[in-house]
């Protein structure tokens, strides 16, 4: 069953296209805004109908901001028809156009085509978004905005422990344990070093303190 995510802020189109989708056999995600429409991208969509104008983050943010860490079919839903925009929705990531008001069979068939030539089947990246930041767990790779930042593979052990459990605190020889394992030889006095160095490598690109210190007790997550 392929996935798709409906991102548009008219609540009564998406509520139509998902109806659709769903008697076509879709598993439907949706979102009304930029912001969920990055936090359901996460869950790794086949294919994603992005409207333009949407509030808070407008699709062809979304679309820059995600575009790097996946490689599904993106099509625009958008009432513009300026060649300017479109020449600036390809380039922000788009493989498509639709243009408002669309026949919803004509859409089906649309995203059946994009489908049909995807094989996204392997090696699908395990991947989540907090802010400007972008998580690959399965390529060991993080970014805020468009900068790539280089950790150690300790660092990253750290930065995923935290990440994929946000909120909650872990102590350091918590962390110790988990993210060095058996092949641990010295203590969890490293761990404050460790994340010195990760919160310098942040402090460089952004002003958000990811990973806050509950005092006398450990550290978490904060997204």
């Amino acid at each position: 069953m392929s996935k798709i995510l409906l991102a548009d802020d008219e609540k009564g189109l998406v509520t139509m296209m998902k109806h659709y989708f769903e008697l076509s056999g879709y598993q439907v995600l949706t979102a009304c805004c930029g912001a969920e429409a990055l936090k359901q991208a996460a869950r790794q969509p086949d294919i994603i109908l992005l409207d333009i104008n949407m509030p808070d983050i407008d699709g062809l943010t979304v679309c820059q901001r995600i575009r790097e860490h996946i490689s599904c079919p993106i099509l625009f839903l958008t009432a513009r028809v300026e060649t300017s925009d479109t020449i600036r929705g390809f380039q922000a990531g788009a493989d498509d156009y639709i243009t408002k008001p669309f026949d919803l069979d004509e859409l089906g068939a649309r995203v059946a085509a994009h489908l049909r030539r995807e094989d996204r089947k392997q090696g699908q990246s395990v991947l989540r978004f907090f802010g400007d930041m972008a998580i690959d767990y399965t390529k060991h790779k993080l970014t805020i905005g468009n900068t790539q930042i280089a950790l150690s593979k300790i660092e990253f052990g750290i930065v995923e422990l935290l990440s994929v459990n946000p909120g909650q605190v872990f102590d350091r020889d918590r962390i110790y344990d988990i993210v060095w394992g058996l092949e641990g030889g010295g203590n969890s006095d490293t761990i404050m070093e460790h994340i010195r160095k990760i919160r310098a490598k942040f402090s460089a690109c952004t002003m958000h303190n990811y990973i806050e210190t509950v005092w006398g007790v450990g550290y978490k997550w904060n997204g």
